[in-house]
C-alpha cells in the first residue's frame, strides 16, 4: 500500500486485556485512525470505544467489514479465532494483523499463511517482544562484533509473576508457556541469533490449578551458538524484574549481558563497560509494564510503515510461521523426548 496522505482508517477486533495497550500504541503515531470496534461481548467494545473516542462499535464482524471503508484490520482476540477473521479480512483483500500466537495449531497457522499470500493480502503478526529497548540493543552490540562469533547464549524469562490474576483463561491452556510467553522468547532467539537447525525441549507443571505447562528450557542450535532459552511462571529469585528479559551472549572476544533494569554490560579483554538502555515512557502504559508497553509503539511503527509502502515489516506471516515452528516443534521435542532437527 502506497504513502498517502489521508490516514489509514482500521477496526480493532477484540476489545480484551491488551486491546487498549494496543490502542493506545496506535494513537501515538501519525498516518493511521482505529474507526471501528468489534467484540462478540458488545458492551466491552462500547467500553472501549468509549474510552477512546471510536465512532462505531459491533459484535458481528461480517457487518463491521460489510458497512466500514478500512485499511486494514488489528485481530486481537482470542487465539481459536484468528484463522476465521484472517479468512474473512482475506475475503474482503483487507491487509491483516494478527496477535500473536499466530494459531492454536501449525497447520492452521501454515493456511493463514498460505491463504493470505494466495489472495494477495499482506498478512501480519504483531509481535512485539524483540522491539523491546533494550533488546533492540543487545541487537545492536551483537551487530557491531564486539563480542566475536557468539558460542553460546541464554535468554531468561524467569517469575513467580501471577499472571493468571489479569488473565484467568491461560490456566485452562493444555499449552500454556511455550505458545504464550514462548512465542516472544523464540522469536527474539530468531531476531538475534538467526535460524535453529535443532532443538530439544523439557516442560514441566509446577501450578497445581493450570492444565498446561509453566515452565519450559529449549535448546538450539543457531548457525555455530548453542541458544538455551528458560521460561518459568513458577520461579521466585532474587533478582525478579517482571516482565523484563535476561540475555547472556558469549563470543570469541568477550561478552554482553543484559541484566536487571536495563543494564547491558560488554566485557572483553579491555574491560567492561555498562550502559543503561530504559524503554521510553507512555503516559497510558502501566509503569511496571513500560519494557512491553513501549514496545508495542514501536512494533505497531514498522507494521504501520509496511502498510504505507515505506519499509518492510520485520514480523510478516511468512517469518513468524518460522517462530509458530519453533514453538510446536518444542511441543513435540518435549512429549516424545527427542531432538528436532530442521
Amino acid at each position: 500500500m502506497k504513502n498517502r496522505e489521508k490516514p489509514l482508517r482500521f477496526a480493532i477486533l477484540g476489545t480484551g486485556f491488551w486491546a487498549r495497550f494496543q490502542l493506545a500504541a496506535w494513537r501515538e503515531l501519525e498516518g493511521v485512525e482505529c474507526v471501528a470496534l468489534y467484540n462478540r461481548t458488545r458492551a466491552k467494545a462500547e467500553a472501549l470505544a468509549q474510552e477512546f473516542g471510536v465512532a462505531a462499535v459491533y459484535d458481528d464482524a461480517e457487518a463491521l467489514f460489510a458497512s466500514q471503508q478500512l485499511d486494514f484490520v488489528d485481530i486481537i482476540t482470542d487465539v481459536d479465532t484468528h484463522q476465521r477473521f484472517v479468512e474473512l479480512a482475506a475475503a474482503h483483500r483487507l491487509p491483516v494483523i494478527c496477535q500473536k500466537p499466530m494459531a492454536p495449531t501449525l497447520a492452521q497457522a501454515q493456511a493463514m499463511v498460505a491463504l493470505c499470500r494466495e489472495a494477495k493480502t499482506p498478512f501480519f503478526v504483531h509481535e512485539n517482544w524483540r522491539w523491546q529497548t533494550p533488546l533492540r540493543q543487545l541487537h545492536a552490540v551483537l551487530q557491531s562484533g564486539e563480542i566475536g562469533e557468539v558460542f553460546r547464549a541464554r535468554l531468561s524469562f524467569v517469575t513467580s509473576f501471577p499472571v493468571f490474576d489479569n488473565q484467568p483463561f491461560l490456566k485452562e491452556l493444555e499449552q500454556f508457556i511455550v505458545t504464550d510467553i514462548g512465542s516472544h522468547v523464540l522469536d527474539t532467539a530468531r531476531f538475534l541469533f538467526g535460524e535453529a537447525s535443532s532443538l530439544f525441549c523439557q516442560t514441566r507443571r509446577i501450578h497445581p490449578d493450570i492444565r498446561g505447562e509453566d515452565v519450559a528450557t529449549v535448546m538450539m542450535k543457531m548457525g555455530d551458538a548453542t541458544v538455551i532459552c528458560d521460561m518459568s511462571y513458577a520461579s521466585r529469585t532474587e533478582a525478579e524484574r517482571f516482565p523484563q528479559t535476561f540475555a547472556l551472549v558469549e563470543g570469541e572476544r568477550g561478552s554482553v549481558e543484559l541484566t536487571t533494569d536495563y543494564w547491558i554490560r560488554v566485557t572483553t579483554a579491555q574491560g567492561t563497560h555498562a550502559t543503561r538502555c530504559p524503554p521510553p515512557r507512555f503516559a497510558w502504559a502501566d509503569p511496571a509494564y513500560d519494557v512491553v508497553h513501549s514496545s508495542i509503539v514501536a512494533c505497531n511503527a514498522n507494521l504501520l510503515g509496511a502498510l504505507q509502502g515505506r519499509n518492510s515489516a520485520e514480523t510478516g506471516g511468512d517469518d513468524n510461521l518460522k517462530t509458530v515452528e519453533l514453538v510446536f516443534a518444542a511441543y513435540d521435542s518435549a512429549w516424545e523426548n527427542r531432538v528436532v532437527q530442521f
